[in-house]
């Protein structure tokens, strides 16, 4: 893999290089776009609006419009905003993960140590570990500022991007139901059911199913079969069968997780 930045973990007054890696990859179909009359590819271009010219990625550059005009940047004033963010993630603070909301959490990475590394990353790594803690930090990827947490999983320091609060929406725009429209007998009923439901996690058991149904119409239209047409429609079911549904729920095997 080749890295995506290299740099430096900040732990305290230790400097240790790295290399981050990407840590997914996608599992959808690369789908390509055609023009639905012949098939031929579609192509994005870069094109002056002014001339209608495809310009070529060395000639194009960044700039932020101030006052009616636009404010060209380089890479060099990216770095010059905060040369060290661009360069080193930072430690700021150590805390317990479940301390976290998932909904902070956004893309993870693997962190590798470069030169003369070996040592100094293996001793957060170990610390990380003994300790059960995660560390919090900041850096600047992409010209994007990141707020991030750095976890030991194994042999390797998981770089996890987050989200800043900011980001995160306020409930109070949707609408949700009271804790007073529900019946006592149908909480336990529910409360029952997820105790039916409920297993040791184990990720290797779901499996990207629909994209593999996908690649057999793909091959079935490629031979020239026309495949058959679910009719499936969303059921909505009247508030009094609530403890009915609850009940045959129960009633029903477990089904494996696909």
């Amino acid at each position: 893999m080749r890295p995506l930045w290299t740099g430096a973990i900040g732990f305290g007054l230790v400097n240790i290089p790295v290399k981050l890696f990407s840590a997914t990859s996608a599992s959808e179909l690369d789908l390509d776009m055609l023009d639905k009359k012949d098939h031929s590819h579609i192509r994005y271009v870069r094109v002056n609006e002014k001339t209608g010219k495809e310009i070529p990625w060395e000639n194009i550059v960044k700039g932020y419009k101030l006052n009616n005009r636009y404010v060209v940047l380089d890479d060099k004033d990216f770095e010059t905003a905060n040369a060290v963010k661009t360069k080193v993630i930072e430690i700021s603070d150590f805390v317990d993960e479940k301390e976290i909301d998932s909904i902070y959490f956004e893309t993870p990475y693997y962190l590798a140590p470069d030169k003369s590394g070996d040592r100094a990353y293996a001793l957060l790594r170990e610390a990380l570990l003994k300790t059960g803690k995660v560390g919090i930090a900041s850096f600047v990827m992409r010209n994007k500022e990141g707020l991030a947490i750095l976890r030991a999983s194994g042999n390797i320091i998981i770089l996890n991007r987050m989200r800043f609060a900011e980001e995160i929406r306020n409930t109070n725009e949707i609408a949700a139901p009271s804790k007073t429209t529900i019946k006592p007998g149908e909480l336990k009923m529910a409360i029952s059911l997820i105790n039916q439901l409920s297993g040791k996690f184990d990720i290797k058991q779901y499996k990207d199913t629909y994209t593999a149904q996908l690649l057999k119409i793909i091959r079935a239209k490629a031979k020239g079969t026309k495949p058959a047409v679910p009719q499936l429609k969303v059921v909505h079911s009247r508030t009094k069968d609530l403890m009915e549904q609850l009940k045959a729920s129960l009633g029903t095997k477990r089904k494996k997780a696909s």
